[in-house]
């Protein structure tokens, strides 16, 4: 299974009174590496409506596939009010306007130093309960040797219910 990644700029957290700290801005940073897509739609931050799935599985491969496609208004519609994306160093983005504010100024090209374009491996899938652990493996022309990291992808009642990456684009290396 493969999957292509749209980044996540952190321009939308740094407004926030609560994130203008120096850890809390390297932790937007982060969100860099995350998905979503840029479309007219979502320039007024509109948020598209849930779209429920089946199952567990089901909500994963919508998400991967939403990410692979950057697809913006597909990643928004996994995610309930209370869903929660629990961030490298302990960063935690909590709602679905929260989450949907760090996706919309997401969408950066791999070469604009977004992730969009970069391939991500699944190498190994391990199922508790309705959530997903996923290790891969990224990839990308751009990128000077691939990527490993994990997630977890925590669904309730055909939602997103709660992300968990150990993702952290600060630690691509990126091709001269």
């Amino acid at each position: 299974m493969r999957r292509r990644v749209c980044g996540i700029s952190p321009k939308a957290v740094l407004h926030s009174t609560a994130m203008r700290s120096t850890y809390y801005s390297r932790a937007a940073a982060l969100l860099l590496s995350l998905s979503g897509v840029l479309c007219a739609q979502t320039a007024a931050g509109k948020l598209p409506p849930l779209k429920k799935q089946p199952d567990a599985k089901a909500v994963v491969n919508e998400h991967l596939d939403a990410i692979k496609h950057c697809d913006w208004n597909r990643v928004m519609a996994q995610y309930p009010d209370n869903a929660e994306f629990f961030l490298p160093g302990g960063q935690v983005i909590k709602g679905r306007q929260q989450i949907g504010d760090l996706f919309q100024n997401a969408l950066k090209p791999f070469q604009e130093g977004g992730i969009c374009g970069i391939t991500f491996d699944v190498e190994h899938t391990f199922a508790v309960g309705d959530t997903l652990n996923v290790q891969w493996k990224a990839t990308a022309d751009g990128l000077a040797e691939p990527y490993k990291g994990a997630d977890a992808y925590v669904t309730k009642g055909g939602y997103m219910a709660a992300m968990v990456t150990t993702f952290d684009a600060t630690q691509l290396k990126r091709k001269k």
